[in-house]
């Protein structure tokens, strides 16, 4: 069994007034891997996060970190984890580079002997070493989820969790964003990200859980995933009741009859095989095609609401 960087169990948060943020939730993320956590805005994503970080503490339930109890072991595992939660926040009247100089400094764990290269690097590993003497007040919002990300990474990380960080960016910062994610995952990191565009989940993660209204809805590999993508075959023809008469003998389910037309989940059966048995029957095919749900219809299936599919 792989060992877990974070585990939750029945991980609940009810807030003053009886609003229930997040409702049961046990998430398991493998080391290594790119972890999505995708949902709709305001699906308890980051409250999640922020009870994770011992930012919020949970009405009921357990987390593990790193495989260490929170909040109990939060001074010994936080110095490992890495974070962007809700937008950075930094000094206004300093430049990029001053305002990571104080956060390395501030860091007990940190050597005082090569400050200033680790602050060096991470400028250019998220492409602002051009800006590091610009002043934060004047950073776009793109540059300051950069600027973020850049503190995240002062220092090795075990683990990255980053609430939405390609907010605010244009679609080259965006690539960058996702390539930098896989290369922290190739060195080694576990890397939690959350995130309401699909699209992004899609070509960065290698797992995803899916919140929905508080709850977790799926988790698992997106390979996983994409094997419950189940294809569907439909045939235009003018003898619908006999096509589908045909497919129901076939052993397809979900059928379903349209004038013109009838469809069905096509299961472990051939395309071809569902042909032949067709014209077999003396049904005349006008059309016949096999269709895979897009991604998004998956996640629309198990949330019941639309995602921006693209940044």
């Amino acid at each position: 069994m792989a060992a877990f960087e974070i585990q939750t169990r029945a991980l609940t948060k009810r807030f003053r007034g009886g609003q229930l943020a997040v409702s049961s939730v046990d998430l398991a993320v493998p080391a290594g891997a790119v972890f999505g956590f995708l949902g709709p805005n305001g699906s308890g994503k980051t409250t999640t996060i922020r009870m994770l970080l011992g930012l919020v503490f949970p009405t009921a339930g357990e987390i593990s970190l790193l495989g260490s109890p929170m909040p109990a072991a939060a001074a010994a595992v936080l110095p490992g984890v890495g974070s962007l939660v809700e937008g950075p926040a930094f000094h206004p009247y300093l430049s990029g580079r001053a305002n990571l100089a104080r956060l390395d400094a501030a860091d007990r764990r940190a050597r005082r002997r090569g400050a200033r290269s680790r602050v060096q690097l991470a400028l250019e590993r998220v492409g602002l070493a051009a800006a590091a003497e610009k002043r934060y007040r004047n950073y776009s919002l793109g540059m300051r989820q950069r600027l973020g990300i850049a503190a995240a990474l002062l220092q090795p990380r075990r683990l990255l969790i980053l609430d939405e960080p390609t907010n605010g960016l244009d679609p080259q910062g965006t690539r960058e964003v996702r390539h930098l994610i896989a290369e922290l995952a190739r060195d080694g990191s576990t890397v939690f990200v959350s995130s309401h565009l699909l699209s992004e989940v899609e070509q960065m993660c290698s797992h995803v859980g899916v919140m929905r209204t508080g709850s977790l809805v799926w988790q698992g590999s997106m390979t996983e995933l994409a094997a419950e993508q189940r294809a569907r075959v439909s045939v235009e023809t003018a003898d619908s009741s006999l096509a589908k008469a045909v497919l129901a003998d076939l052993g397809l389910s979900e059928i379903r009859e349209d004038v013109g037309s009838a469809s069905a989940v096509i299961g472990a059966r051939r395309p071809e095989d569902v042909v032949v048995a067709l014209v077999a029957a003396g049904v005349g095919v006008r059309a016949f095609t096999v269709a895979k749900p897009r991604l998004e219809d998956v996640f629309v299936q198990l949330t019941g609401e639309g995602f921006d599919v693209s940044g």
